[in-house]
């Protein structure tokens, strides 16, 4: 058992729209039968957990258990990490517990299968690296910003329906499902656009796209396989682009595959892999990384090379 003394529970009970606080007695019962006693730090404002796992780290914690969603998790994962993206403390390890309407990690990690090795994992002292990915784009208010996450950059069609989802408070009501429902709102109103795609440092080529994404780990959006066969550990970015496919098209021909993974084949969907990535374009459009709106184009994309580690049996 994980001593107490570097020990953090990070508790988000507004995550899973309130569905986190409303199961604390049950997750809190179980992370006691697993790491004894500990004094949760509860979150109370976005960007909270950042510094709660920045304050514990500098009082020597070093196992973060993040009780939450995606967003909880990355709000951890930055309180770890310095302006570079390297961690502040080399052995520092964040621990995901999954109770967001998103736990992609959580997924990727193999918890959402069998929830008691998340608690088992946060418990024991093994850990495995996990590639990071960087983003530097332009915020919507004008600025450059630079943010680290994990999952998936999304830019486009894929972008905009995860900010109008989290714009709708009756929709984020609904969890996963929103987004489902969002779909085709917007994409049947979504105009494709031309974009310049560099790919380590080569020269950039226009393609005219509906949605792309950079992809760290296979699976997003809930459970679907976006990029079948990515891995979060070989220092290597997935690149899907969906092309200039009509609207029916993409209602009818790429949206009913995304959960198995089939879409990769359909001949408008184009897969590339590399280290870096740049996008350009000359019509706004959306940036998104791990679910939450970061900016526009243009957009840098780089991979970290196992930069951070998480909890492991």
């Amino acid at each position: 058992m994980v001593e107490q003394c570097s020990l953090a529970v990070i508790v988000n009970r507004a995550a899973n729209k309130g569905g986190a606080g409303r199961r604390w007695l049950a997750i809190n019962a179980q992370l006691k039968t697993h790491l004894g006693f500990f004094q949760p730090l509860f979150t109370e404002a976005p960007g909270h957990a950042t510094a709660l796992a920045r304050e514990a780290l500098s009082r020597g914690a070093r196992r973060f258990v993040a009780v939450g969603g995606d967003g909880t998790a990355n709000e951890v994962l930055n309180g770890l990490l310095d302006a570079s993206g390297r961690l502040i403390a080399s052995d520092a390890v964040l621990c995901p517990v999954p109770a967001g309407t998103a736990n992609e990690l959580c997924r990727a990690l193999g918890h959402l299968e069998d929830p008691a090795r998340a608690y088992a994992a946060a418990a024991g002292r093994g850990s495995r690296p996990v590639d990071l990915l960087r983003v530097r784009c332009v915020d919507l208010a004008g600025h450059q910003v630079e943010r680290f996450g994990y999952l998936i950059v999304s830019l486009g069609a894929a972008a905009t329906i995860s900010h109008r989802t989290s714009r709708s408070a009756w929709l984020k009501k609904l969890g996963e499902i929103a987004y489902l429902l969002m779909t085709p709102v917007v994409t049947l109103s979504y105009r494709h656009r031309d974009i310049a795609i560099a790919i380590d440092g080569g020269a950039p080529q226009t393609r005219r796209l509906f949605t792309a994404m950079v992809a760290n780990t296979e699976n997003g959006g809930g459970g679907m396989r976006l990029m079948p066969g990515a891995r979060f550990d070989d220092g290597i970015l997935d690149l899907i682009e969906m092309g200039d496919i009509s609207r029916l098209g993409v209602l009818l021909g790429v949206m009913p595959k995304l959960y198995s993974g089939a879409h990769v084949g359909h001949p408008k969907v184009r897969v590339s892999q590399g280290t870096s990535f740049r996008f350009e374009s000359e019509v706004e459009t959306l940036v998104d990384l791990d679910g939450e709106t970061v900016g526009c184009l243009p957009l840098e994309v780089a991979v970290l090379p196992r930069a951070f580690l998480v909890g492991a049996l």
